[in-house]
């Protein structure tokens, strides 16, 4: 029997309440940069795909509660390990991109781990399968042509997961380089190494006295005496969580000044941050380093998992963050650390010159498409792969890879059109929810704006 669909006021209402959930405090505090992001995210429904993962997550939970007995931790292809992994928490196709790494190596692999957290690692294919339906559908491809894509990715998870299983040689899957990546992978690469840290410097300082400062303007906001010493202090806390690797030259954490700044991006709305210039390095000015120190969210994924014991592992949100990164993404950042501010944590990163996301504005032949598709799920099935017994954490203390290999198993055939029926499915929703939101948004109706 088929279950009723809502109106599309029924459908309006339900998006308010999961928005006043997930957003209610951050837009009491700062409804102008919820407008900025607002706005950003009715300019197409893959911006709006984009900034509602809090929407996503319920939708899982209540079509999890529909099926008899079921949750959205059960389903196919969950089981009490495969439904309890570390997982990005809002993988979608625009959420890749390059980093440099600890060892200096340009990486292409997901990037922004903001919601990052445990739980099903379906969660995170079926969100990437529905923003390839919304991508195919911008650049209008046909259905057929989207399910293509989706198989493609889910083979790719497929093939690279068993890989990783079954004791493949890191020397026989490397990470996406300069030496070994392809296509638009390899352009992000080579946009990332064409950039640099005075590049960067010179768009966001300026030399006072023969010392470096933060320019005025740009966002950057002045702080009194009390704000700068929280943010001093904060950093001090942020010291301690440094790997010692990283403390080599005790001279790079010299703070040379600090600014504030505001949230305004369609994942940071509202969130208070602060940029803080350290010494780097060298004493040459063209070595200086910018950290960034911002409030981080409650990942919308944790309202819809219960288990009280991932919850407990986290000192805060940014304490998470932190450890979440550090277990998906090989050879993390080296800066990468956590603080607290005002008794809320805080995310401490580089603002990194060589950080390029993939662009899929020039993508548009179905064999580049294709091919793209093809290293993100790969990508993918090797970040899950990363945070497990062997990554030094406690909280998935098995072997993920071959735990999902051998749920796939099971069901070869069933797994790549799951994906595909969700995509669809998801996809289309997402685009009705984006025209119901605007027509919230324009009217007046979203609370508070």
């Amino acid at each position: 029997m088929s279950v009723p669909q809502p109106t599309a006021a029924e459908r309006g209402e339900h998006i308010l309440a999961v928005f006043d959930t997930a957003f209610g405090e951050l837009l009491a505090a700062d409804p102008a940069a919820f407008r900025v992001k607002f706005r950003k995210m009715a300019g197409s429904a893959f911006a709006f795909y984009r900034g509602t993962a809090c929407l996503f997550y319920a939708d899982l939970e209540q079509e999890g509660a529909g099926r008899a007995g079921g949750s959205a931790h059960s389903g196919p292809y969950l089981d009490e390990r495969t439904g309890r992994v570390w997982i990005h928490g809002d993988l979608h196709a625009e959420n890749f991109g390059t980093y440099m790494d600890a060892n200096g190596r340009l990486i292409f692999n997901v990037n922004d781990f903001d919601e990052a957290y445990v739980g099903p690692f379906t969660w995170d294919l079926k969100r990437l399968a529905a923003s390839l339906a919304l991508l195919g559908y911008a650049k209008a491809l046909s259905d057929e042509q989207i399910s293509h894509l989706v198989r493609i990715y889910a083979a790719s998870y497929r093939e690279r997961i068993h890989a990783l299983a079954t004791g493949a040689k890191d020397d026989d899957l490397p990470p996406f380089t300069l030496d070994t990546a392809e296509g638009a992978l390899l352009d992000a690469l080579r946009d990332a190494r064409s950039m640099t840290r005075f590049g960067l410097l010179d768009s966001m300082t300026e030399i006072r006295d023969y010392e470096r400062r933060f320019s005025a303007g740009g966002g950057a906001t002045e702080l009194d005496a009390a704000a700068r010493y929280k943010v001093l202090a904060a950093f001090d806390g942020y010291l301690e969580t440094l790997p010692e690797s990283s403390l080599s030259r005790p001279d790079s954490y010299r703070v040379k000044d600090v600014v504030g700044r505001r949230g305004i991006g369609i994942g940071s709305a509202g969130l208070p941050s602060y940029n803080i210039l350290l010494e780097g390095n060298s004493d040459a000015l063209e070595n200086d380093v910018v950290i960034y120190l911002k409030q981080a969210q409650t990942p919308a994924v944790s309202r819809h998992v219960t288990d009280a014991a991932v919850r407990e592992y986290f000192q805060h949100e940014g304490h998470r963050t932190v450890i979440s990164q550090r277990a998906l993404q090989a050879h993390a950042d080296p800066w990468l650390g956590w603080t607290e501010l005002d008794g809320a944590g805080q995310l401490v990163a580089e603002v990194s010159p060589y950080a390029v996301d993939l662009d899929w504005s020039d993508i548009d032949d179905p064999q580049d498409i294709a091919a793209t598709v093809a290293d993100l799920g790969r990508a993918t099935a090797t970040m899950h792969a990363a945070a497990d017994d062997s990554s030094g954490h406690s909280l998935v203390p098995f072997s993920t890879e071959r735990a999902i290999d051998a749920a796939i198993a099971a069901d070869e055939e069933g797994f790549a059109e799951l994906l595909v029926d969700f995509a669809h499915r998801y996809g289309a929703r997402a685009r009705g929810d984006h025209q119901i939101f605007v027509d919230l948004f324009r009217n007046g109706r979203i609370p508070g704006l």
